[in-house]
């Protein structure tokens, strides 16, 4: 009798362990559970900033919000590339904003001028000689860049004398006007001649 009660006290606690483990194994993710293991996949990229990041998740839908401020175009790219690989069949919604890192008038050197003036001229665009040219194109052509109403129009940008002159063409009168306000904003600049086209 004292066999039978301790076989089934084993067969018990085996039957409840096993219980346990299954319960374990399968438990769902949580939406904490999921934003951890999107930051931590993001993390593992070293040249995105992490931590500039906020992740905002929904487990039983399978989708997460990715908000925050990055320098580049190519590292909110990155950043929701790495975020989709955390999960299969990840939903993610990119609300990341997109804002260069300007270089003070101070500490742009001649050598980073220098490098700019390369650029520019594969671009076809014409910059004076003075420093302060060269750092007003600098700025302008990066806030282009990533003004979601600019971004995929060639604009050329010339300075001279801190006179800047829009050239090209866009294909709305606001990509024109939102041109015209980012050149006229930029520090340094005394005047703004936009000349740009509005196609059709």
């Amino acid at each position: 009798m004292l066999r039978i009660g301790t076989a089934m006290l084993g067969l018990m606690a085996l039957i409840g362990c096993s219980t346990t483990e299954r319960k374990t194994a399968a438990a769902p993710m949580t939406d904490s559970d999921l934003e951890r293991a999107i930051k931590t996949q993001i993390s593992t990229d070293p040249q995105v900033p992490a931590n500039e990041i906020s992740v905002s998740a929904n487990a039983d839908k399978n989708e997460a919000t990715l908000s925050g401020t990055v320098a580049t175009e190519s590292a909110r790219t990155r950043i929701v590339t790495l975020a989709k690989a955390s999960r299969p069949g990840l939903l993610v919604t990119d609300k990341i904003d997109v804002k260069p890192v300007e270089v003070s008038r101070t500490d742009y050197t001649e050598d980073m001028a220098t490098e700019h003036r390369r650029k520019a001229e594969g671009w076809g665009d014409k910059i004076g000689r003075s420093l302060d040219d060269a750092w007003i194109h600098t700025k302008i052509t990066t806030k282009l860049a990533t003004d979601k109403d600019t971004p995929a129009h060639k604009i050329n940008v010339d300075v001279e004398n801190n006179v800047v002159t829009l050239r090209g063409s866009v294909e709305s009168a606001t990509a024109k006007a939102e041109a015209g306000r980012i050149a006229t904003e930029t520090d340094g600049v005394k005047r703004v001649n936009n000349m740009l086209k509005v196609k059709g």
